[in-house]
């Protein structure tokens, strides 16, 4: 190999030139670099007293390279997986779990940045650097420096044992998805479906050679029939399917089954928390959050479900009440309540997804989410067609501020086969200023899977698609927005993982209002806005069954946090009955028996939100208040928008959340308009 792309300088990935048989030899050729240089540079400060210059800048660059030479592999795992990419992806893994275990348990490194902290130096530190001082030596301790010898040895075996859970997790999950479909020729089983997702089904069937339409588990494509399709027996066949993905349940039953993932990731964390002295997983997670324990989390969850589950029953009862009356559904099974639901809703507010699409043409809502941008915050969007991109689908913009640019992004909308569900921001290159002096400007990935434009028309839309383009375009900001220099606290980093999410949670309050939807939304053939009319009912509809999908959260939340907190290293059964007794205290749907959720719980068990998952509602609370501000000064008002780009979106991770929070709303949030907006009557 003459020459690998991935060890080359370059501002973006040069994606048309990267092979998977790239990614070994770039890493195993950088971390051994780095490993060398680091011992240099503890040798170093071994001899003069360290300063930010001889130690957290070098340290940094070398970070960062390893950084962009990783990141494209990574983000193309996810995006354009394929068996060569998967194989060269799994072999990097333990390499960088290595690598982070002998980082963080460096003792000389370790010593360095005490002898910084403690030395001459420290007083000319500015407070970024003293943050990100103080976060580096708090990770060295959670990464076991402080461990007996053999103690960290097996720190560093579960360390990278779990890397490759994580990721054997996700691909099973993945290629459960992809093993399952079901090819339908007679347009009459497909009944009550809309006429976008006949097309999609139609597009897949197409794209696979074979005649009518075909049925899969991408969301796209599952959701339709279970909201829609008037055949009871074809949902309930796909809502099979899709809840016993990698399980030993339903159609593929004991194919990719996760469960022993599951029980050898929740054993090993536990190890994991017992090495550092906490007493489960959970005490551990929420050392990098901005809630002190598991208890208060606890209280939270449970304050949230005692004001929701009494109004969810309610709304439960209503709709098994019209099920029953008016669809002649006499008990409602699960793979009934979102089609109950739907009929339901259009018959309380006459208003559907469906009826929403034709105003939500992808372009003209990427479009509207930039000109929101561009009034709240003053800076523009260029698209660069001529970035190098890695599939088709893909466009390249930059933002721009007084002319010049400020930071890129990477817009992956639709689904495609390959590519990792649901949808995320990661980052791509971080903003920093470099050994140099230069500045790096931040580049993000901002990845989804919305249904691909079927012919010569645009991609039309759900309003919730739209609200998901907002949410992760929210984080997006969060990451190209900052003003910070320093890699650990810039964007993102840093940030406490409950406090992530507030600003991709606030994003979405645009998505509901009369003067962000005059910018979104434009109908495909005319150009119109919403209609007064329909934006009435879609507000009125939008906390339509609000407490259900609350309770539905709460559930998912109290499961993970429970999951780490209470159990050491449960059985795949004890798992269940767990998940089983939470649904007890506030689920108020049906839930099949062979229902095996917990196998495609992606977040908990191959991201980053093990025992905290809570993060979404703990974050909502703050965006919701967040959000108040606004409606106390107009959603556009330029002195609140500047003042939350200040203390929010630039501070990145340079101070504490709760600081930033008080800084921008000027008191301690308020749980009250998270409930007000919810249309969660007070308890």
């Amino acid at each position: 190999m003459t020459r690998n792309p991935l060890l080359e300088p370059h501002e973006l990935p040069p994606f048309e030139a990267i092979r998977p048989d790239h990614a070994v030899p770039a890493i195993d050729t950088l971390l051994a670099e780095n490993r060398a240089a680091i011992d240099d540079l503890v040798a170093r400060a071994e001899r003069e007293a360290p300063t930010w210059e001889s130690l957290a800048a070098p340290l940094e660059a070398l970070n960062d390279r390893l950084s962009r030479a990783w990141s494209p592999v990574s983000h193309l795992n996810g995006t354009m997986n394929s068996p060569e990419l998967r194989e060269a992806y799994q072999a990097c893994l333990g390499k960088l779990s290595d690598y982070s275990t002998w980082l963080g348990q460096h003792e000389g490194l370790f010593r360095a940045w005490q002898a910084l902290k403690e030395g001459p130096a420290w007083a000319e530190l500015d407070a970024a650097q003293r943050r990100a001082v103080d976060n580096t030596l708090r990770d060295f301790r959670l990464a076991g420096v402080d461990l007996p010898a053999e103690q960290k040895r097996r720190y560093g075996e579960i360390k990278a044992r779990l890397s490759e859970l994580a990721n054997t997790f996700s691909n099973q999950l993945l290629d459960a998805t992809q093993a399952w479909h079901k090819d339908i020729d007679n347009a009459g089983r497909l009944a009550g479906l809309p006429e976008s997702a006949l097309a999609t089904l139609a597009a897949n069937a197409e794209a696979k050679g074979v005649k009518g339409y075909r049925i899969t588990l991408d969301f796209p494509s599952f959701y339709p029939v279970l909201t829609f399709a008037d055949d009871r027996e074809l949902r309930r066949e796909v809502y099979t399917a899709f809840v016993t993905r990698a399980s030993d349940q339903g159609p593929n039953a004991g194919d990719y089954d996760n469960a022993p993932i599951i029980e050898e990731t929740l054993r090993l964390r536990r190890e994991l928390a017992g090495l550092l002295g906490f007493a489960s997983y959970a005490e551990l997670s929420l050392q990098t959050k901005m809630a002190e324990s598991p208890e208060q989390v606890r209280d939270f969850l449970d304050d949230l479900a005692r004001r929701a589950v009494p109004q969810a029953r309610e709304e439960f009862a209503d709709l098994e009440a019209y099920a029953r009356d008016a669809l002649g559904l006499t008990e409602l099974e699960p793979w009934d309540v979102g089609y109950a639901s739907e009929k339901l809703r259009e018959a309380r507010h006459a208003i559907s997804q469906e009826q929403l699409r034709p105003y939500f043409p992808a372009p003209q809502v990427v479009d509207g989410l930039f000109r929101v941008v561009e009034r709240l915050y003053g800076v523009t969007f260029a698209e660069d067609a001529s970035a190098p991109r890695y599939h088709p689908d893909v466009r390249y913009f930059r933002i721009l501020e007084g002319g010049e640019p400020i930071a890129g992004f990477y817009l992956d909308l639709y689904a495609r086969e390959g590519k990792r569900g649901g949808a995320w921001m990661d980052e791509c290159r971080v903003r920093r200023r470099d050994e140099r002096g230069a500045l790096q400007l931040p580049v993000a990935y901002l990845t989804c899977n919305f249904t691909r434009p079927v012919g010569n028309q645009p991609a039309l839309l759900t309003h919730d698609e739209v609200t998901t383009l907002f949410h992760e375009f929210g984080h997006g900001l969060h990451h190209m927005l900052t003003r910070q220099t320093i890699a650990d606290i810039s964007g993102i980093n840093g940030v406490a993982w409950d406090a992530v999410e507030l600003p991709s949670q606030f994003m979405e309050n645009f998505c509901w209002e009369r003067e962000g939807l005059d910018l979104i939304a434009g109908h495909v053939d005319t150009g119109e806005p919403l209609p007064a009319e329909m934006l009435e009912k879609l507000q009125a509809a939008k906390n339509f069954q609000s407490a259900m999908g609350l309770v539905r959260q709460l559930e998912f939340s109290l499961f993970d946090l429970r999951l780490h907190h209470e159990l050491a290293a449960p059985s795949a059964a004890e798992v269940q009955a767990l998940l089983d007794a939470v649904r007890d205290a506030v689920s108020v749907v049906p839930r099949a028996p062979f229902n095996r959720f917990q196998n495609g719980f992606g977040h908990i068990f191959a991201g980053g939100y093990a025992a905290g998952y809570y993060s979404y509602k703990w974050a909502e609370v703050l965006s919701a208040d967040a959000w108040s501000a606004f409606e106390e000064a107009g959603i556009f008002d330029a002195v609140t928008g500047r003042r939350f780009r200040r203390e929010i979106l630039e501070a990145g991770g340079a101070r504490d959340a709760a600081e930033l929070f008080r800084a921008f709303r000027g008191r301690e949030p308020s749980v009250e308009p998270l409930l007000r907006h919810s249309g969660i009557r007070a308890a």
